[in-house]
């Protein structure tokens, strides 16, 4: 957080060496929410209007979490429309071994399997790719996305590759060579995407994109012993998605890491992404792992008061479930940003 520079973020963002902020995986894990990053920078001095584009790209993170909460399921297929020109299923092959012919989106395979890391405008290239030019259904590309991303949120993931894709937007996203040199400081020419926008619609399927596969992604959990449990202290659970360490830290509790198996069957993710969950547990003093299904811990709960944030993946947790922070008090569902935004901005100006 102290190296953020909101003011240099808001002029490169979108350039892949652009001023970057890489707290995406601790906003997932609810290590930081948006609320606080937007008050410590705050602090700092900055004012709203110097650091607008950052609030904005927080507010699209508690706007997709605001659709999850509101559709549930529903973001697991197409939303709003049927995705056009989705012919096949799978993931074109060129595109998981990271040979597609198109440098950045190469380069941006290769380092999602080496750190986890993919910047946001080489995800959005990605996501073309496998939905336009590879012609697949935007549902297995991002289940594939998904479980490589450090920072896995599948809310931010989903409704991001549906944008793309055209089925939770009013139009599709593409990106011609054009663009992808311009942000991603590539100089290829010749490309099966150096084409206008317009004649780039009318290609046919790449060569190279024919082939497909499903990859087989599958969650790397290990056996845990039962938790030691002391019924006279409440127990709070934390989740894939809280791992809050101020979270009630000043209360004496059992402390338990829920690693939902439930929840990883349906969303798979990287062993890469467990072991981050893990070192993030350590900094919670006391916390318990435990792997198994809600129901399998309530079991070892005997008659301690259960507490846990609120999140789409916890509704059939049972307690005391606490309200989580977000960026502004703008709740509920809004068929667009746009429309989510125009309310937030009501807040925006009061800060």
């Amino acid at each position: 957080m102290a190296a953020i520079d909101p003011v240099a973020y808001g002029r490169s963002r979108n350039y892949t060496d652009g001023a970057v902020t890489r707290i995406s995986p601790y906003l997932s894990r609810g290590v930081l929410s948006t609320s606080r990053v937007l008050r410590l920078l705050l602090k700092r001095g900055y004012q709203p209007a110097a650091m607008l584009t950052l609030i904005r790209e927080l507010a699209w993170r508690d706007y997709w979490q605001q659709v999850w909460n509101a559709k549930r399921s529903a973001i697991d297929t197409d939303l709003r429309r049927p995705q056009q020109g989705a012919c096949r299923s799978g993931l074109p092959k060129a595109l998981a071994d990271g040979t597609t012919g198109i440098e950045a989106i190469d380069q941006g395979v290769k380092a999602l399997y080496a750190t986890g890391y993919v910047h946001n405008h080489v995800r959005m290239y990605i996501a073309a790719l496998a939905c336009h030019s590879g012609g697949c259904h935007w549902s297995e590309p991002a289940r594939w996305f998904h479980y490589h991303l450090l920072d896995c949120d599948w809310a931010s993931n989903a409704l991001s590759w549906q944008w793309v894709a055209g089925t939770n937007s009013s139009k599709i996203y593409i990106a011609n060579q054009e663009n992808v040199n311009r942000y991603a400081h590539t100089q290829q020419r010749g490309t099966y995407l150096d084409f206008s926008y317009e004649e780039l619609l009318q290609q046919p399927r790449p060569a190279v994109l024919e082939q497909t596969l499903r990859p087989e992604l599958r969650t790397p959990l290990v056996n845990t012993p039962p938790p030691a449990i002391d019924p006279a202290l409440p127990t709070l659970i934390y989740t894939f998605y809280n791992l809050d360490p101020e979270w009630k830290s000043g209360i004496r509790a059992n402390r338990i890491l829920l690693l939902d198996t439930d929840l990883f069957d349906r969303y798979p993710v990287c062993g890469r992404s467990i072991d981050f969950v893990l070192g993030l547990a350590t900094s919670i003093e006391g916390l318990q792992v435990f792997c198994g299904t809600f129901g399998e811990l309530a079991r070892h709960l005997h008659e301690s008061a259960v507490f846990f944030r609120q999140h789409p993946t916890n509704s059939h947790f049972r307690g005391v479930e606490e309200p989580r922070e977000w960026l502004f008090p703008v709740q509920g569902y809004y068929p667009s940003f746009f429309s989510y935004w125009k309310q937030c901005e009501r807040f925006l100006y009061k800060l």
